[in-house]
């Protein structure tokens, strides 16, 4: 899931960066912001090592099968929760599990696509998907970023901040976030999934 080196690197930075963010989320202290940043962090992370160069990692295909195996569990935990009822499941419908969804469908998709890849990878870890599934993907992660960034442009901002005021009740915009601290701050929970979901394209068309 490569370009040139640098641009693969810049992609591992990227990747790293947000699943570093999401662990520091998880101290905060409402439980579904914990559980919700615990599995973003292993996106950022799954994806970072899977983003590394061939030269620097090239594993078996038994581990990118491996890979596939967490990310559908990850999925299925996501869509399915343990809990039963009705909070339960509104909870499993809403837009933001349901992006966790599909993000742990597309960490599945390239898995597999590394494992069915000559040799285990191709062009640096690029393996050879579906056009169609990868074509549905990439739409999909497109859509979000740019919604992510239509969220985050500053209309009505906060008073002599110049920064979208995206949690205070009466400027347009429910609130993205419960905010417990700065690890929680709205804005920086958006930009985090925005730039996983840039990953995920940039990794996409790699393949």
């Amino acid at each position: 899931m490569h370009g040139p080196g640098s641009a693969s690197w810049l992609l591992v930075a990227l990747c790293a960066g947000s699943g570093a963010y999401c662990l520091l989320r998880m101290r905060s202290g409402a439980e579904e912001q914990r559980r919700t940043a615990g599995g973003e962090a292993l996106m950022g992370f799954g994806m970072a090592v899977m983003a590394l160069p061939a030269a620097v990692l090239d594993p078996p295909r038994e581990v990118w099968l491996g890979y596939a195996a967490v990310f559908a569990a990850a999925g299925l935990r996501t869509a399915w929760p343990a809990g039963r009822g009705p909070r339960h499941l509104r909870r499993a419908r809403s837009p933001r599990h349901l992006h966790h969804a599909v993000g742990a469908l597309a960490m599945v998709y390239m898995s597999a696509a590394m494992v069915t890849a000559p040799g285990g990878h191709a062009a640096g870890h690029g393996g050879a998907g579906v056009p169609a599934v990868t074509g549905a993907l990439l739409l999909y992660f497109a859509g979000h970023v740019l919604l992510s960034g239509a969220r985050l442009a500053p209309v009505g901002g906060a008073p002599g901040t110049g920064v979208p005021d995206l949690g205070t009740p009466g400027h347009g915009r429910p609130p993205l976030e419960s905010v417990g601290g700065w690890a929680d701050r709205p804005e920086l929970v958006l930009v985090c999934r925005l730039a996983m979901s840039m990953g995920m394209l940039a990794m996409l068309l790699a393949l």
